[in-house]
């Protein structure tokens, strides 16, 4: 499947953009799910002057998406129309220790790869990232949190384009935080952002961090296909437990399994397309309602279209 070549409508229009272009740039490969059709058009900027500059001289009309790490990401079989923007580790990696134990980031830089840094450093207050498997740039976005940390609670300020190519410094306050959410405006692309932490003992925090890995090893499917965690834990709920309660561990649609190992993950065992995996999603928030009367929200973005012919109506709505 391929989309009409964008490079051709815009023309003259992409002059002096210095960042990498791609018409009909595979998806399924950056994604975790290694699922997914592909991208109209896959931009990937130099730095953030050279982002401003492409979307000041995109045409209002091109829809934009924004993907970063592909960690918590369905992207559906018929791919997605228009641009998809992603940082590049180039030119959104970097990690910088400031003073007073500040640390600033790149929204490109793993989250991970950001935990290491702070520890090496000598920052606590930002080991629970070791615990997330994405990027910067999501974390911001959803306030990502694990192991009783959220972004919110060590974030200074960060800084992010709009749509138009305007930049724009928010501080804490100003996204909106609530649990796995920001109400920041939806087309604001982050590209870096500043933490605030505390003093502490690389050895000690690198312990933490371990015991961190250890945990995640011996109760997620981490070496498996997988997006991550599924669905929001509802209030004075968990997730897997209300799964598990309805029967669905272990529950297969062709290629798509919901983990034996933690039944709020969803897995392509091999061979799963993008349908599969969320037909198995909303066939999970169908008997977890029919038996809990909880409405399960996906906390994994599913963006893009579905092939022609090719639908699947959710269950119980958005």
């Amino acid at each position: 499947m391929s989309f009409a070549d964008l490079t051709d409508r815009l023309g003259d229009q992409l002059a002096g953009i210095r960042g990498k272009i791609t018409a009909n740039a595979p998806l399924d490969t950056v994604t975790w799910f290694r699922v997914g059709g592909p991208a109209q058009m896959l931009f990937q900027p130099s730095d953030e002057a050279d982002l401003a500059t492409f979307l000041r001289a995109l045409p209002e009309e091109i829809p934009v998406t924004v993907i970063g790490l592909g960690s918590n990401l369905l992207i559906r079989d018929g791919g997605i129309v228009g641009v998809v923007i992603r940082l590049s580790v180039r030119g959104f990696g970097f990690v910088d220790v400031e003073n007073n134990h500040r640390i600033r980031v790149g929204a490109a830089v793993p989250d991970i790869r950001f935990a290491a840094a702070a520890a090496e450093a000598g920052i606590s207050g930002l080991a629970f990232y070791r615990g997330i498997p994405g990027g910067i740039g999501g974390a911001l976005r959803m306030n990502a949190g694990a192991y009783n940390g959220e972004t919110r609670d060590q974030l200074v300020e960060l800084r992010a384009v709009d749509r138009s190519g305007a930049v724009h410094v928010l501080t804490n306050d100003q996204m909106g935080y609530a649990y796995r959410h920001s109400s920041a405006p939806s087309d604001l692309i982050f590209t870096e952002a500043l933490f605030q932490g505390e003093p502490g003992d690389p050895e000690t925090i690198k312990q933490d961090m371990d015991a961190i890995t250890a945990s995640r090893e011996a109760t997620q499917p981490v070496k498996s296909r997988t997006g991550g965690s599924t669905f929001k834990n509802p209030t004075d709920n968990k997730a897997w437990q209300l799964i598990d309660a309805a029967g669905c561990r272990g529950l297969k649609i062709g290629g798509a399994q919901v983990s034996e190992k933690h039944c709020n993950f969803l897995i392509n065992t091999g061979d799963a397309t993008a349908h599969d995996l969320e037909t198995l999603g909303e066939t999970v928030r169908a008997r977890v309602l029919e038996a809990s009367g909880v409405r399960l929200e996906w906390e994994i973005r599913r963006l893009g279209r579905w092939p022609e012919g090719i639908e699947i109506k959710s269950f119980l709505g958005s």
